[in-house]
């Protein structure tokens, strides 16, 4: 019996990011081609702050000389920039109102500090039972225990959630503790993806579950 879906953010909540957008960036930037996702991204610094040891702060002053930001004025700028380019897939927050009251629903996601903000943002907070945030717990997918930790809030046995990712090694991760696992490609994909599984294994008819992040273990089922 399917009870919870569990999704991702990055990438199948937010929407892609087109690659037109990050050419700019490395233009403006005096960057060569192809290297700003590796400066930003692939460094100990953002791998520091998806576990909480860094905040945002201090993330974009340690990659900002990367960045060729050399002063604040200059790092506060391109945050700016950057962040005005976010924007939720629509496709997948009608998605998450299909399924919202059917089925308990989660979001885990490797996130630096700020995650909730855009949660309040696109107004899709309430819509979710548990918000697992690797910053706030101190550990990051592919770690299983952060799967477990999901589970473990929202009160469900592996076998009874479906985990949603973009990235193929998240979701071998989370098959591997004993999860459904949907590779995201889009939400017309994911949506059959999941009404498949929930023929073959059903679901609980009608779930009232809150929790966050902060409170107990404990759910109430009707």
């Amino acid at each position: 019996m399917i009870k919870a879906l569990i999704f991702d953010f990055g990438r199948v909540i937010s929407a892609w990011k087109p690659p037109e957008l990050f050419r700019a960036y490395e233009r403006d930037l005096g960057l060569a081609p192809d290297t700003i996702n590796a400066i930003m991204f692939d460094s100990p610094h953002w791998h520091r702050a998806l576990v909480g040891e860094l905040s945002m702060d201090q993330y974009w002053q340690a990659v900002g000389p990367a960045l060729n930001l050399r002063t604040a004025a200059e790092i506060e700028n391109f945050q700016k920039r950057y962040y005005e380019a976010e924007r939720i897939n629509e496709a997948v927050r009608e998605l998450l109102h299909v399924y919202h009251g059917r089925l308990m629903l989660a979001l885990l996601s490797n996130h630096p500090p700020g995650l909730r903000g855009w949660l309040v943002e696109w107004e899709i907070d309430s819509l979710f039972d548990v918000i697992i945030c690797s910053a706030e717990v101190g550990r990051a997918k592919p770690d299983p225990r952060i799967y477990r930790l999901t589970l473990e809030r929202l009160g469900v046995r592996a076998a009874e959630a479906i985990f949603i990712d973009d990235t193929a090694g998240h979701v071998a991760a989370a098959r591997a503790v004993g999860m459904h696992g949907l590779v995201f490609t889009g939400a017309a994909e994911l949506e059959t993806d999941i009404s498949s599984l929930l023929d073959t294994y059903g679901q609980i008819a009608t779930i009232s579950y809150r929790a966050r992040v902060d409170d107990g273990v404990g759910a109430v089922k009707t």
